[in-house]
């Protein structure tokens, strides 16, 4: 999947280093490579456009604003907690085989989840949807490494990596432009489209594709996955509730139990032999600062691309289609500027790619919480280009960041690297969107309260009715979560600039630069 929490993510591809041989005959290749291309597009599209398709859900079913949450936590918990399983599936039982299970695990969720009749049956089916897509994700990119030999392996993940690009691109706007047609209720068709998409990938997988040999009799940690899940649901829940109306006092106990599982998950990961996590990495201070400032990048840009829609849409009363050009910017610059950011880091180093493009997002999200507080509802002359700003930003971040992490670390290790740190962004877009919503939650019903009385501080006049206060109080909320990210990315910055290496890498590790 590709929700907002995750552009970018696949930038540290999941994969391990594999045998020059392939299992999949030339002639084959191309359906390995289509069907790969499809499979992704099943996460990328649902992904995208579920957050414009948010506020219709949450009209259509008469969702709380918890439960709003929920839908899309629960997909990011179960696909953060098992995604490194899942990955060591495709090791264990053969990557063609596990796609394929991914890919109907997936699909037949989607499809429930479109005939979900309430938001707690929609949250299940989210769930369950997230951990096809923990098996699902890894396999797309994986496969591709595996079946191509070494020396057409790179066009074919650039191949796969422009439709990644494209399909993420393309998804809100289409989606936004379907919702703003048809209504509320068309949001049911966002996962019903997987359906087709899915059965296709199947079909040239089982039918054109050969099958894979297991490369390692892996043994699965099922009981740290476990561990983790219950970890980081407890702390999620208990950071949701904390707003939530007849449950706030189930919030302290919830992120005490979520912290307490959370240390028996490490102590339990470092008494394994073949552990979900190899802990002994964040000993490198290179790879842990490059993994505090993913977390603290991707924490904020999940925050702000799960909330503004809701606000742009909700409060401003824009819509779908208009909003769904905020995504834009950010796919594009990345697929246009990941290739030349990564050659000037191998030329200076990654630390100030890294820390520069941290900043440049602090600089956006501090302009969409200005934006907010002084009350200017302008999208195309405030939003999109701020938006547009962020997208450069990432650009300048993403393509480094995944080379600090994989050169932190020794060879043989950089499958577990890449693996851990596109996990660690993804638990940072599942805290973010727990958290930042209960702090949305507080500043709205405290700016409401003052609004009735007196006016909202900081917005001009007193309210002049019960409308007029709450879009101030919407504004307020977003503008005190834009606020706190861009402090994150400032934080995230600083992290990089402190730990992540500044020197020119050696090209390729290990060996002598070659000659210019």
């Amino acid at each position: 999947m590709r929700s907002p929490s995750e552009v970018g993510a696949e930038a540290v591809p999941l994969v391990r280093p594999l045998p020059a041989d392939t299992f999949c005959p030339q002639s084959r290749r191309r359906f390995v490579l289509i069907a790969a291309i499809l499979a992704s597009a099943l996460g990328f599209i649902d992904g995208s456009i579920l957050a414009i398709a948010t506020p219709a859900i949450r009209v259509d079913l008469g969702a709380s604003f918890a439960e709003t949450q929920w839908i899309s936590n629960a997909y990011a918990l179960t696909l953060s907690a098992l995604i490194l399983v899942g990955g060591a599936a495709g090791d264990r039982f053969g990557l063609r085989h596990a796609f394929v299970a991914g890919i109907a695990l997936f699909i037949a969720a989607s499809l429930a989840c479109a005939v979900a009749p309430n938001p707690p049956m929609l949250i299940a089916f989210r769930a369950i949807q997230g951990i096809g897509a923990a098996i699902m994700v890894p396999g797309s990119l994986a496969i591709i490494a595996k079946a191509y030999p070494k020396k057409e392996r790179g066009r074919a993940i650039g191949i796969w990596a422009a439709a990644s690009a494209l399909t993420t691109a393309l998804g809100p706007v289409l989606g936004g432009v379907v919702l703003s047609a048809f209504g509320d209720g068309i949001w049911r068709v966002i996962f019903a489209v997987n359906l087709p998409l899915g059965l296709v990938s199947i079909y040239l997988l089982l039918a054109k594709v050969p099958a894979d040999a297991p490369t390692e009799k892996r043994s699965l940690d099922l009981g740290g996955a476990a561990l983790a899940t219950l970890a980081f649901g407890a702390l999620a829940y208990g950071l949701t509730s904390m707003s939530t109306e007849g449950e706030g006092q189930m919030s302290g106990p919830s992120i005490a139990a979520g912290a307490v599982l959370l240390i028996v998950f490490i102590v339990f990961e470092r008494r394994q032999r073949e552990p979900m996590i190899d802990l002994s990495l964040f000993r490198v201070g290179a790879f842990a600062g490059a993994n505090v400032a993913t977390f603290f990048l991707y924490f904020a840009l999940s925050a702000n691309l799960f909330y503004l829609p809701m606000l742009l849409i909700a409060g401003w009363g824009l819509s779908a289609a208009e909003v769904g050009f905020i995504f834009l910017p950010l796919s594009v610059l990345i697929a246009l500027l990941s290739g030349p950011v990564g050659q000037w880091s191998d030329r200076i180093g990654p630390r100030f790619p890294i820390a520069s493009g941290s900043l440049v997002v602090a600089v956006a999200f501090a302009g969409l919480a200005l934006l907010a507080y002084a009350g200017i509802h302008s999208f195309w002359w405030g939003v999109f280009p701020l938006m547009a700003l962020m997208g450069l930003g990432m650009a300048l971040v993403v393509s480094p960041l995944s080379t600090a992490v994989m050169t932190a670390v020794e060879d043989k290790d950089t499958g577990a690297a890449s693996g851990i740190n596109n996990a660690v962004s993804r638990i940072g877009g599942l805290i973010a969107v727990a958290a930042m919503g209960s702090l949305a939650a507080w500043v709205y019903a405290a700016a409401l309260n003052s609004g009735a009385a007196s006016g909202i501080p900081g917005f001009g006049e007193p309210a002049p009715d019960v409308d007029a206060a709450r879009l101030a109080a919407s504004d307020a909320a977003f503008a005190a979560v834009a606020l706190v990210t861009a402090l994150l990315c400032l934080l995230s910055a600083i992290v990089a600039w402190t730990t992540v290496s500044g020197e020119r890498l050696p090209w390729p590790r290990g060996s002598e630069a070659p000659q210019r």
